[in-house]
This record gives C-alpha cells, sequence and structure tokens, in this order.
C-alpha cells in the first residue's frame, strides 16, 4: 500500500463525521465513503481513544465511530517508548500538545497522510504535512 492509500485522522475528524458537524461533517464523510470505495486504509491509536474517552465517549460509542470503516480497512497502530520519547521533546520545545505530536509522529512513521483542521500541525510540517479532507475528496 503506499501512502496515498494510507490514513491517520486527528481525533476531531473521527469527531466531524460523527457528530456530523455541518460542512466539515460533510467533507470527512465524504473521505471516509472514498476510502472505503478505494479500499485504502485508516490507521488509529490510543491517542485517538485517549482524546475521544477525555471528551465523554464510552467505549461502545468509540468503537461505533470506529466500525464505519471495513474490518479490513482500519488498523491500530502501537506507540513506541522512542516515539513517546520523542514526542516530549518537541512537545516542549515547540508548545504543541503531546497528543498532536504523537498523532504527527504515528502518521510519519507509518507513512500515513495526516488528516487534520487543526492550525497547531502547521509547527509539525517537518514530521507530518497537515492535510485537510478535501484534499483527497
Amino acid at each position: 500500500m503506499s501512502m496515498a492509500d494510507v490514513f491517520y485522522f486527528d481525533t476531531a475528524i473521527w469527531l466531524d463525521f460523527y457528530e456530523k458537524r455541518g460542512a466539515r461533517g460533510k467533507a470527512a464523510k465524504r473521505l471516509i465513503r472514498k476510502i472505503i470505495e478505494e479500499d485504502c486504509l485508516v490507521l488509529y491509536s490510543i491517542m485517538n481513544i485517549r482524546e475521544l474517552k477525555k471528551l465523554g465517549f464510552f467505549t461502545s460509542q468509540i468503537q461505533n465511530i470506529l466500525s464505519i470503516l471495513k474490518p479490513d480497512g482500519i488498523k491500530f497502530i502501537q506507540v513506541s517508548k522512542s516515539q513517546i520519547d520523542e514526542c516530549t521533546k518537541i512537545s516542549s520545545q515547540r508548545g504543541v500538545s503531546k497528543g498532536d505530536v504523537l498523532h504527527a509522529i504515528l502518521a510519519r512513521d507509518n507513512e500515513a497522510n495526516l488528516i487534520t483542521r487543526d492550525l497547531d500541525f502547521k509547527k509539525l510540517k517537518d514530521i507530518s504535512i497537515p492535510r485537510l479532507p478535501e484534499e483527497f475528496i
């Protein structure tokens, strides 16, 4: 699979889709539909799960959000100690949340397109280039 076929969503993109957030929700839905139709892959991590739980989502709701994709179209990726160490260092150097830094590192290390609307990711573009859903639909 090439990078063009692999995506990593910032947690807000999952929320845009799940909560049907206007134009953002429609863009997320169109991207997800395209990913399904083209048999692409979406990666997610413990960071996505933690952020959703912090917002009050139950495990069953999170499973429901993630189940929109075919079982072979979504993959949980592990976080290594070296990624956490790098994340901690970059977060303190650049004043960006550890969660956002970890999302960028995971996208880079898994050769995935980082899909986000969060402007903080512009401070991390040397790690992973932030892309909007609209760039792929």
